[in-house]
């Protein structure tokens, strides 16, 4: 009962970011503000890249496209907010955390859904390639990105409405960079255990499918590469395929390793894993997609040519 005549409404919160050390402050905002813009403009001229190249006016860009402009919207939900924190006090008011939470998930279970939907199209590319037109065809494809953007949304709303069903009283400091739920369950008051069982079950189903249908489509992948008889054949649909792999691997593999896990044994050492998912892939998408990409490498030159005329 005393713990309950103690309950009071937070109207905000302390995050606590990357470091408490004063020296830190100006090196970490000086840091991530170029990341920040690095990811902007990096996602952005894959964006008009595609848009000004005829010849990139297919499925596989398209979904691109949509990606780079997720990772812009991903990337700005969190960055500002830290570089404000590093420069004055740690404080986000109740509505604002939840906010930016409700924006991560969103966001973030988008980025899952196009990952899912890239590997689909390249599925379909190599595993049927003379049906590959009629299949994405332009109503499909928008089809899929809005199914993946709605989705996410509501699962992002799911959550956000459990959290603000819950009470805050003894500590209003959160020990991460961002809102995640992780630790603001951890600072709640009021039995926790209906958002956990929520989290252990539709967030594992959320994170869990869209790995597995990306694993399922690239076996068929592998399985259908192998029986081309041409070495080159085989060089050629992989290659389609690597920038779109490495970009999986890494968020997959910090995701997992941040939410598949008891929230008792959250710590402040998953910072890094969140990072790697929210700021680090976002920036590395644009370099990912267009270093061994010949096709995205000559629409960015003829975007830059086409700039300086």
């Amino acid at each position: 009962m005393e713990k309950v005549n103690q309950t009071s409404s937070v109207s905000e919160f302390i995050l606590l970011g990357l470091s408490s050390r004063p020296e830190d402050q100006k090196p970490l905002f000086i840091l991530f503000l170029t990341i920040y813009l690095v990811t902007i403009i990096g996602n952005l001229l894959i964006i008009l890249a595609i848009h000004s190249d005829s010849q990139l006016q297919n499925p596989m860009y398209f979904f691109l496209s949509f990606l780079s402009f997720t990772d812009i919207c991903f990337t700005t939900t969190i960055v500002p907010r830290m570089l404000v924190n590093f420069l004055s006090e740690k404080t986000i008011s109740y509505a604002g955390c939840l906010t930016q939470m409700y924006f991560i998930y969103a966001l973030g279970n988008t980025d899952s859904g196009l990952l899912v939907v890239m590997a689909f199209d390249r599925y379909v590319a190599i595993y049927d390639p003379f049906h590959y037109v009629t299949t994405m065809n332009h109503h499909r494809c928008v089809l899929l990105v809005a199914f993946s953007c709605s989705f996410s949304h509501l699962h992002s709303l799911l959550h956000t409405l459990l959290l603000n069903r819950l009470n805050f009283c003894d500590s209003s400091i959160i020990h991460h960079f961002l809102c995640d739920i992780n630790p603001l369950l951890k600072l709640s008051c009021s039995s926790t255990f209906v958002s956990e069982i929520v989290i252990m079950s539709e967030g594992s189903v959320v994170l869990v499918t869209p790995f597995l249908c990306i694993t399922f489509s690239y076996i068929r992948i592998f399985i259908t590469v192998l029986k081309i008889p041409s070495a080159a054949g085989k060089r050629k649909a992989f290659s389609t395929c690597g920038s779109h792999l490495t970009t999986v691997t890494l968020f997959y593999g910090s995701i997992f390793y941040v939410y598949l896990q008891p929230l008792s044994t959250y710590t402040v050492r998953d910072h890094v894993a969140t990072l790697a998912y929210t700021v680090l892939s976002s920036m590395l998408n644009p370099f990912i997609y267009s270093l061994r990409n010949k096709d995205m490498e000559r629409g960015l030159r003829k975007l830059m040519a086409r700039r300086k005329s």
